[in-house]
């Protein structure tokens, strides 16, 4: 979340007993990753409660990095692979699963870039109005493809698959980044992240969504 240790405590810990909901919701193995993303939102923004914390009381410098770091590293490192593998996985028309392969492809290298930076540069977190912004010094070059490549992994695979109410996340994780983007420019991705853990109970319905899919459509 982003606009209060309580908030994000509190945030975290409804998600996080939603995503134990949605985990025991799925009814087949290929959706318990998808099932998951719930919970593991809530642990991001249970550690950005942690960030929130030790910035106030100035102490703790050790613990507000990994607390930061662990925030970081689900929003650029996990998140473009998980959500495109997980759409990857319950996807049962082949075109799509093909076009889902390519934005995965796209997603660990979205990983791959931001691990880099993570692992070799440093990380300041820092408080403004009622945010948080990760300051970095992370070295330039290629950032705009990176940029079109995360978005393309974590909302274009939503749009592209065919799992009944989908769309729906799809349309509220797009419109969430809209909003984010012209009204927090500066600390996208903190509030981004709280605006897309709204979806976890979109996800819990998908989940109650009964299968309509055509099997004679699976890839090979």
């Amino acid at each position: 979340m982003c606009f209060s240790a309580g908030a994000s405590f509190a945030a975290g810990a409804v998600i996080s007993a939603t995503g134990v909901a949605t985990m025991r919701k799925a009814r087949r193995p290929d959706q318990r990753l998808f099932a998951a993303i719930p919970f593991i939102f809530g642990l991001q923004q249970l550690s950005e409660g942690v960030v929130w914390v030790t910035l106030r009381s100035g102490e703790q410098a050790a613990l507000q990095d990994a607390a930061a770091h662990i925030y970081l590293w689900a929003a650029l490192v996990i998140w473009p692979v998980v959500v495109p593998l997980a759409m990857f996985l319950m996807e049962r028309v082949r075109e799509r699963k093909l076009i889902l392969t390519g934005l995965l492809a796209g997603g660990v290298t979205v990983a791959a870039y931001y691990a880099y930076r993570l692992i070799l540069f440093s990380v300041t977190p820092q408080i403004e109005g009622t945010h948080i912004i990760y300051r970095n010094d992370f070295p330039g070059g290629f950032g705009d493809i990176i940029f079109v490549l995360y978005l393309a992994a974590t909302i274009l695979s939503l749009f592209i698959s065919s799992v009944s109410r989908m769309w729906v996340l799809a349309g509220l994780v797009l419109v969430s980044f809209i909003i984010a983007v012209f009204m927090f420019t500066q600390v996208l991705t903190s509030v981004w992240c709280f605006f897309a853990a709204i979806g976890s109970v979109v996800i819990y319905w998908i989940l109650s969504a009964p299968d309509k899919r055509p099997v004679t459509a699976a890839a090979g």
